[in-house]
């Protein structure tokens, strides 16, 4: 959805109501009856309009969304705002996802990164944690910017990209960054899809998650621990499976679940047990939610029950 209260306001402040355009700059009745309902118009009335008052395209409108929370981080991540919503998301889903797979930065270390760009360590960091972490934060960003749209292998193998890119692994020349693993790899001790079946297993499930109606919370997890069973890529399955959650979750208008490090044994427990209990995933996935509406209650954001 188009909202177009900054054109009204200028409408407004030259004496002019929506339906005048169509004799001041000729636009059709049509066009004005889009702006009415909220609905996208052509780039070049845009244009059009601006050059008329002598502004940007884009101080006439911007795209909101019907979710509150995604709606938030999309205006706190372009405005670069600090200390809301947007800033606590960043550094508690990044520092809890990376160590979850093993990185040594802490918390504090993680919000430094991602506040000054630099890091406070006393002892020795891993390179790789402190790239991965700044890829993370930018996975997170591409994640808000297309909430919306419908969940694809390009989509997946992009958040991969961005998450191995420059790390060491990077420089290894059977490490695939942005596609699927070459070599057979294990989660937990236990196998995963062997390389050559990657790409049939990847396009079946996302089938069955396309055809599904309205993806609920229990649909989200399900598809998550499918993904993690797979396990597509050399490296980095975890994270790409939780911020493809995170995705899921806000395209759906569902409050997001931050799996906290400390709660990681309970995590692994409910992606081995899944054929036996799926509540055991379910559970934790629910406990992680009830971490980011404490978040959402806080910053004082009315959610849907």
């Amino acid at each position: 959805m188009i909202s177009y209260d900054n054109l009204v306001k200028i409408l407004k402040e030259n004496g002019l109501k929506k339906s005048d355009l169509t004799k001041v700059l000729d636009i059709s009745s049509r066009t004005v009856a889009k702006i009415s309902k909220g609905e996208k118009i052509a780039e070049n009335v845009l244009r059009k309009i601006s050059e008329y008052f002598a502004c940007r395209v884009e101080d006439l409108c911007r795209e909101v969304c019907d979710n509150p929370v995604l709606q938030i981080l999309r205006e706190e991540m372009e405005m670069k705002i600090l200390g809301g919503l947007y800033h606590e998301t960043q550094v508690r889903l990044t520092y809890n996802s990376n160590r979850i797979e093993g990185s040594k930065l802490s918390e504090d270390q993680t919000r430094l990164i991602f506040e000054t760009n630099t890091i406070g360590a006393e002892e020795g960091v891993p390179v790789d944690d402190i790239i991965e972490t700044n890829n993370h934060f930018r996975a997170i960003d591409y994640v808000i910017t297309h909430a919306e749209e419908e969940l694809t292998e390009t989509f997946i193998k992009e958040l991969h990209r961005i998450l191995k890119t420059a790390t060491s692994d990077s420089r290894l020349s059977w490490f695939r960054v942005g596609d699927y693993k070459s070599k057979p790899n294990t989660v937990g001790g236990m196998p995963t899809v062997s390389p050559n079946q990657v790409c049939v297993e990847i396009q079946k499930l996302l089938t069955w998650y396309a055809g599904i109606e309205k993806s609920s919370f229990e649909n989200i997890v399900e598809f998550h621990y499918r993904f993690e069973k797979i396990h597509p890529f050399q490296d980095g399955n975890g994270r790409v499976g939780r911020l493809v959650a995170f995705k899921e979750c806000l395209r759906n208008n569902i409050v997001p679940f931050i799996i906290e490090d400390s709660k990681k044994m309970f995590y692994y427990r409910g992606l081995r047990e899944w054929n036996n209990e799926k509540g055991f995933l379910i559970e934790t996935c629910l406990d992680g939610q009830d971490t980011y509406k404490a978040l959402l209650k806080y910053f004082e954001i009315e959610i849907r029950s």
